[in-house]
């Protein structure tokens, strides 16, 4: 791997995730900087996890990740935590999905707050970009100071894989969600990144779906934590995972050439090789 002392260089961290979670997640982070280098104590800090679905893990998010997450969110000062979510369409109402999931019971476990983002307000976002013009995104993103997004591993039928940079699909209001599939689905989910940016993004690759996807498919066993705060980046790094599991998806081009990435690219929103970013490994 490439040395780190370069620090103009972007930091993805690659943790191997086989023992403590807790701490685990915690070498992560800290290998990009740190919890205190991204949130302040007096941040009002949102954690959007995944919720697409009710399916099991990695489907959707695993409760003690959050759980571990929230811990290290406190323990570095931040006390202002929400949790957000609004599942995908074939499987709406959200409120549903989060009963299933009990992610009520975890937020009141927590001591957090919970925000179901089809109850609340959208907030129309200009962004220009190559297919779409303004996004409908959740006003409670918005307010928040800073996000922080959990992803999974996990390839995507139509996509072809959904991790960071797909992420924000999930902050936008779920009618407008039905013209994304209509076509350049693939470039649209990305340009959505013109109107929010995480100030950190944690990857859990402890499992991942290596077909279908987001909800079913062949379930493989990774065992990593990735961190960075570059969408691109984090992206290219776990796709080099995914890639390395003999599948049939439609990961059917070099990384550096699918179109989410390519979009991207273009569009300014990380690295745009790999000579730009560093990873550390541990």
């Amino acid at each position: 791997m490439l040395s780190h002392n370069n620090k103009s260089k972007i930091l993805v961290s690659k943790v191997a995730a086989k023992g403590d979670l807790k701490a685990a997640i915690d070498k992560a982070v800290a290998l990009v900087g740190g919890f205190p280098e991204f949130v302040s104590p007096d941040d009002r800090v949102l954690i959007k996890a995944n919720f697409n679905s009710p399916n099991r893990y990695p489907a959707s998010a695993d409760l003690e990740f959050i759980k571990a997450v929230v811990s290290l969110l406190r323990e570095s000062g931040v006390s202002n935590i929400t949790l957000g979510a609004s599942s995908g369409l074939a499987w709406q109402p959200t409120e549903k999905v989060l009963k299933k999931k009990k992610v009520f019971k975890l937020a009141e476990k927590l001591a957090i707050e919970l925000i179901n983002f089809d109850e609340g307000e959208w907030v129309s976002v200009p962004i220009n970009g190559f297919h779409l013009k303004a996004v409908l995104l959740a006003k409670a993103a918005l307010d928040s100071d800073k996000i922080i997004y959990l992803p999974n591993l996990k390839t995507h039928a139509f996509a072809r894989f959904s991790m960071g940079l797909k992420f924000a699909v999930g902050l936008t209001e779920p009618f407008s969600r039905r013209m994304l599939h209509d076509d350049h689905l693939e470039e649209k989910v990305v340009e959505i990144n013109l109107a929010v940016k995480p100030a950190l993004i944690i990857l859990d690759a402890r499992k991942c779906l290596v077909t279908g996807g987001p909800a079913r498919g062949m379930r493989k066993k990774a065992h990593f934590i990735l961190a960075s705060t570059d969408l691109v980046a984090l992206d290219v790094e776990a796709l080099t995972i995914l890639t390395s599991f003999k599948a049939k998806n439609r990961l059917d081009l070099p990384i550096w050439e699918l179109p989410q990435i390519i979009t991207a690219k273009k569009l300014g929103l990380g690295a745009q090789s790999e000579e730009d970013y560093v990873v550390i490994t541990g």
